[in-house]
Formats: C-alpha cells, structure tokens, sequence
C-alpha cells in the first residue's frame, strides 16, 4: 500500500513538473519573440502574465526575476539557434562548402524570421554592448561562441586545403558575419529581402577569393 501511494506521488509530481515545463517553454517562446523587436528590457513577469493568461505568481515561481527571465532567454534562444543554424550540418565534412552552408543557414534563419525581430542576437547585442552586469556577458559570450565557431569552421577549411595556407579565417570570419549581419539589418529595417542574396554573393566572393582551386571547384555552382 504505501508502494502504491509513493507511485501515486510520484504521478502527480511528474505531472506538475512536466505543467511547469510546458509553461516555461510556452513563456520562452514569447519572450525570445519580444526580445527579438524590442530588446530584453522589454520582458517582464507581469506583461508575460497578462499576455498568455496566466498568474503572475506563477511566472515569478518559474523564472524568479526579471535578470533571471533575460538570461533564460538568452539560453532558449541559443538551443532554436543551433537547431536552425548548426545542428543540420553535424555530419557535413570540413572544407569551405560546408562553411557556405552554414553562412546559407544563417541567411535561412535571419530571412525566415525564425526570430520576429529577425536575428535575436543582433538586436539583443545593440541594446546590451555598451552595459555591464550578468545579462551583458551571456549575450557577448553567445556572440564570441559563435565568431569563434565560424573562424573554426574556416581554419578546417583551409586544413582540408580548400582555402589558400596564409587565408587568415579570423579575418574571414569576421568579414562574413558582418556581411550576414547587414543583411538582416537592412531586411527588418526596410521590410525587404534582396539584402540576403547579396550577402550570399558577397560571402562567396570572399570564399573563392581566398579558396584554392580544389576550394573553388566546391564553390562552383551546379550546372
């Protein structure tokens, strides 16, 4: 009997847990969204509350502060990204295709709002560059994770020799994710998308320019 009343226990506290979870995602959905348009200083527990009809209590329980519902959403909104953007090319093999890909994703991203605001580290980097404090590091940190990831991305690339030996992939990087970035800039501010066929002719450009001519044969358009 008292088996039976652990298990009965054990029934309802899994099914409170997996309520709150359903909440917290059903909350974090919403807030990346927001953060997206109006920056993370737009979140707050009782606007979360009055907007998916659910107890202000219940949403402090959750999350505990508004620093705290910030940073949640920084983390949310790093998982969407790498499923969007990093997770498709898990078994892609190094070289500089697999690096136009991954800037081909990112454009994908951007474009398709998978974000409304577009890009949600764009638009949460403008608002927090210039501050201190815990929220400012998580966003910087998202943002060095993913230069460094690209800079990786193209340092394989040349190993593999598909990019020149001297091809400085800092620099590459750098390059590449401004051009991305402009991209989405100008695509939410005028409400246009040309922008990110002109980042993706810009970022293969620089790609073959500093390619070998295994590089560019991978580069080189299907015919």
């Amino acid at each position: 009997m008292s088996g039976d009343s652990v298990s009965g226990t054990g029934t309802k506290t899994d099914g409170r847990v997996e309520r709150g979870n359903q909440t917290r995602r059903l909350v974090l959905g919403r807030t990346m969204d927001i953060a997206s348009v109006e920056g993370l200083e737009g979140l707050s527990l009782g606007r979360l509350a009055t907007e998916l009809s659910l107890s202000k209590s219940g949403v402090f329980a959750l999350f505990g502060s508004k620093e705290e519902l910030q940073l949640a959403t920084i983390r949310a909104a790093v998982a969407v990204f790498s499923r969007q953007v990093v997770t498709p090319l898990a078994d892609v093999p190094p070289g500089v295709g697999r690096v136009l890909d991954l800037c081909r994703n990112w454009l994908a991203y951007s474009s398709g709002r998978v974000f409304a605001g577009g890009c949600f580290f764009y638009a949460v980097s403008a608002e927090f560059d210039a501050r201190t404090g815990p929220v400012h590091d998580a966003v910087a940190r998202t943002r060095l994770d993913w230069s460094t990831y690209v800079e990786q991305s193209l340092a394989e690339a040349r190993a593999a020799g598909d990019l020149a030996e001297d091809a400085d992939a800092e620099q590459l990087a750098f390059e590449v994710i401004a051009l991305m970035e402009a991209a989405n800039a100008q695509s939410v501010l005028l409400g246009e998308t040309s922008a990110y066929g002109r980042a993706e002719r810009g970022i293969v450009a620089r790609l073959r320019g500093a390619a070998t001519e295994q590089g560019r044969a991978a580069l080189a358009d299907p015919a």
